[in-house]
């Protein structure tokens, strides 16, 4: 049996070492313009910081801070990492779709670049919407709660970790349309499939926006509310890609009830 499995383990250990060994390089990348990133990074949250100190007339204007050390050094670590992993995203994407290839029919293998292509896209728009939508929204929220009592003093190392769990939440929950096709495509799904999950997925969504959101009902709806919508989208992907087979309606049955029906008439 091991040996049956053998040469598809050395597969993905060489696939496993092209995407960490393109993280690896794209890591050192990215620590060269790591105070850009960072600036870019912590922008939402000095801008609700300002709006603290527009808003509260008992407490200052919020600050952003460190605790360590070596804090700042962290810090550049931990964004130049997140970066790195955006940049090297179409590489990862690549060599799964390599590991998996050999089990599919020769037109499924056409579907390389877009796999690779949609993916980042939709990686990144998941990405900018937290960014532009949720953010500004949640940490106005966070921040200016309780801001008329207590001068918020943010740690950089907690905002970063905080930072990135959201931006990686949603680039992947915005995976959702190009996986589901994928499926659609190897015949897992059918468009019938998922609207019989939908009720189901409907409690997955939020428990999932809960976990990876602030602990604040608005963000946690900017976040479950693009992923029904995304699901819905889903299924009709999945539609075009690998409908559903008509129900079979057993004639027996219809003919049965047809002359029952009659003979109550009579």
């Amino acid at each position: 049996m091991f040996d049956d499995i053998k040469p598809h383990l050395i597969e993905l250990r060489k696939r496993l070492g092209i995407s960490v060994a393109s993280l690896i390089v794209m890591f050192f990348v990215m620590f060269y313009f790591h105070e850009p990133i960072l600036t870019w990074m912590v922008e939402p949250l000095n801008t609700a910081l300002v709006e603290v100190g527009k808003k509260s007339v008992y407490a200052a204007e919020g600050m952003v801070t460190t605790s360590q050390v070596g804090g700042a050094f962290f810090v550049a670590l931990k964004v130049s990492f997140f970066a790195a992993l955006i940049g090297a995203l179409p590489i990862i994407l690549s060599q799964i779709w390599m590991f998996i290839a050999p089990g599919l029919y020769a037109n499924e293998k056409k579907m390389l670049i877009p796999f690779i292509v949609g993916g980042t896209i939709m990686f990144t728009i998941g990405v900018l919407f937290a960014y532009y939508i949720v953010t500004p929204f949640g940490f106005d929220f966070l921040i200016t709660f309780g801001s008329f009592k207590f001068t918020p003093l943010i740690n950089i190392e907690d905002y970063v970790g905080f930072f990135t769990k959201i931006m990686f939440g949603f680039g992947i929950a915005f995976e959702l349309p190009i996986f589901a096709y994928f499926l659609a495509l190897l015949g897992m799904i059918n468009d019938r499939s998922m609207r019989n999950f939908f009720k189901y997925a409907v409690i997955i969504i939020f428990v999932v926006a809960a976990l990876l959101t602030p602990p604040d009902i608005l963000t946690q709806l900017l976040m479950a509310g693009p992923l029904i919508i995304l699901y819905g989208f889903s299924i009709l992907i999945v539609r075009m890609v690998n409908p559903a087979p008509p129900l079979e309606v057993d004639e027996d049955v219809n003919l049965d009830n047809d002359d029952e029906c009659k003979t109550k008439n009579i």
